[in-house]
């Protein structure tokens, strides 16, 4: 074999890392020491190449004093809290990746994580609601109601419900009709606290609001022809047997869809917020998206979400009766086919059967205007492989 193919040969062949005991390296650094031998004569003696003698030399003078100063206990003291301290500092930042997915995905739960805050727990109110990402407002709000006026509201409620046209004139006339001895006053006053208002042309209320950013109503003539291309939103008042709470939903214009819904005490605007971040982690973005010009709507908060996703924000004209009419029948079908019927008691026990409903109304509810499809049917016709749950 030539030179020039041994040479090849040595080259293809792997180099071996090799590994030395501490006693090896002691025995060779004492050597060093001894300054009998040259480096180089070690390094071949030994097999080591001469840096690492080096090196060990270096390191074995370093730490030499230790013996005599009593500082090898301490330095191995040192060296063990460091190996804590490293421990610890994994594990913290397991814990914060860990609190982070836990708060994301209890934004789902929605009103329940307000049941979650334990006032006999050792942690303080403000940090549980820090951690469960409930507002310490909705969680100390307590609706100060009387029965009565929760009666006349269950009544004004199904009275709405059954005709939405229906302003507080007609609706203080049909309770006088019923027996109930009312005036208007207070029948507006209950149904400002619902967030109810009478769906019909009203006159002079095309000017927007001096308020907020100014956005057109988009869909007047607009055919709606395809999933994602609409998408809306309202709130309304749910009734329970000894309160109420507010309902807030997103739905696809084409197929009828709940994208998604949330739940709350109050009528701030992060549940609002939250549904709308929820469906569009879901299922993208639409190309525009209609609301109402409720202040919830039309905050920075809310809007600034739509913006950020190059959304169009469309918003209905002032007093526009059909302009979200789609979600107006929502409320309809959600309260004749499921609240009513059920007179909820509890937060816990209306948010469990509004998630059965809305679960149902998605995939096992046949709607006339879809030609007796499912919601679900439809936005997902173009999925491949997809089927609705029998």
């Amino acid at each position: 074999m030539s030179k020039k193919q041994t040479g090849v040969v040595k080259n293809d062949q792997k180099r071996i890392r090799k590994s030395f005991d501490d006693g090896f390296k002691v025995k060779v650094v004492l050597e060093a020491l001894k300054e009998t031998m040259t480096i180089a004569e070690l390094a071949s003696k030994y097999a080591v190449h001469p840096n690492q003698i080096g090196n060990w030399k270096k390191q074995f003078l370093e730490r030499a004093i230790d013996a005599f100063s009593g500082s090898g206990r301490e330095r191995l003291e040192l060296e063990q809290l460091r190996s804590d301290r490293d421990k610890l500092v994994h594990q913290i930042g397991e814990q914060a990746v860990d609190i982070e997915f836990l708060k994301k995905n209890l934004k789902k739960l929605g009103l329940l994580r307000r049941a979650m805050v334990d006032e006999n727990d050792k942690l303080s109110i403000a940090h549980q609601c820090q951690i469960l990402n409930v507002g310490r407002t909705a969680y100390y709000y307590r609706p100060e109601i009387s029965k009565a006026n929760l009666e006349l509201m269950r009544q004004i409620d199904e009275l709405f419900t059954e005709d939405p046209s229906r302003g507080t004139r007609r609706i203080s006339a049909a309770l006088r009709r019923q027996g109930v001895n009312i005036g208007r006053g207070k029948v507006r006053r209950l149904m400002d606290r619902m967030g109810l208002s009478a769906i019909y042309c009203k006159p002079n209320l095309s000017k927007y609001s001096p308020g907020h950013k100014k956005y057109p109503y988009l869909l007047r003539g607009v055919k709606i022809t395809r999933v994602n291309q609409v998408w809306s939103t309202d709130i309304t008042y749910i009734r329970l047997r000894n309160g109420f709470v507010y309902l807030t939903a997103i739905i696809d214009w084409y197929s009828r869809y709940v994208l998604a819904w949330r739940l709350s005490t109050t009528l701030e605007t992060a549940f609002c917020t939250e549904a709308l971040e929820e469906a569009l982690a879901k299922f993208g973005k639409p190309e525009i998206f209609n609301t109402d010009q409720g202040s919830q709507f039309t905050s920075e908060e809310f809007t600034g979400i739509l913006e950020k996703h190059g959304i169009n924000v469309s918003m209905d004209g002032r007093g526009r009766a059909l302009d979200n009419v789609f979600v107006e029948r929502l409320w309809r079908t959600v309260k004749y086919e499921n609240v009513f019927l059920n007179d909820y008691g509890s937060v816990a026990e209306c948010q469990r059967g509004l998630s059965a409903f809305f679960e149902r109304y998605n995939t096992r509810r046949e709607h006339q205007a879809l030609g007796y499809k499912f919601p679900a049917e439809v936005y997902f016709a173009n999925i491949a492989g997809y089927q609705v749950a029998a």
